[in-house]
């Protein structure tokens, strides 16, 4: 388990490092955290985990940090503590434990282990994860359109030169 030079306090957000995405959870006290998990994501799936994408329900989890973080890195990342204030920790912990044993709606888009956690610590569902996804495909689906129009423009232009070639 990664070393962290600070001890989680109630209601901090948990990131937890599973290679190419990220997973959630919130501090609720004495080692425990809860999460939003659908039925792959657990700390050694592996890429199996990535299998969450196909799940429409997730199972809220109370677990000891450890075992929700098991061989990777993980850190404290109040993410959107400058943007928004965090509701009362008591008011989080109170919502966080009520949800536990609950399955809820999952969608990795609109309803992911990130929303789940920044909704109960500032009122707000909110995914930098995706919203960064989002970014990163929208730039390439406008790289490929601009990769192609430069393609398509080479292309006319050296059909424009073969057929010169051709009339002379």
């Amino acid at each position: 388990m990664a070393k962290y030079e600070k001890k989680p306090e109630p209601g901090d957000l948990i990131e937890v490092f599973r290679g190419v995405y990220k997973h959630w959870a919130i501090y609720v006290g004495e080692g425990y955290v809860v999460h939003l998990a659908p039925p792959s994501e657990h700390a050694h799936a592996g890429a199996n985990s990535m299998m969450s994408v196909l799940h429409e329900k997730a199972k809220v989890k109370k677990e000891e940090l450890y075992k929700v973080v098991g061989n990777n890195d993980y850190c404290i990342n109040n993410l959107l503590d400058d943007k928004y204030k965090p509701r009362p920790v008591r008011e989080i912990l109170q919502d966080a434990l009520s949800f536990v044993g609950k399955e809820l709606p999952y969608s990795v888009f609109a309803s992911n282990c990130e929303h789940f956690v920044t909704e109960l610590r500032y009122g707000k569902p909110q995914s930098r994860q995706v919203r960064d996804a989002m970014v990163i495909a929208a730039a390439a689906a406008g790289g490929g359109i601009g990769l192609g129009i430069i393609a398509y423009a080479i292309s006319k232009f050296l059909h424009s030169n073969d057929k010169e070639k051709q009339t002379q």
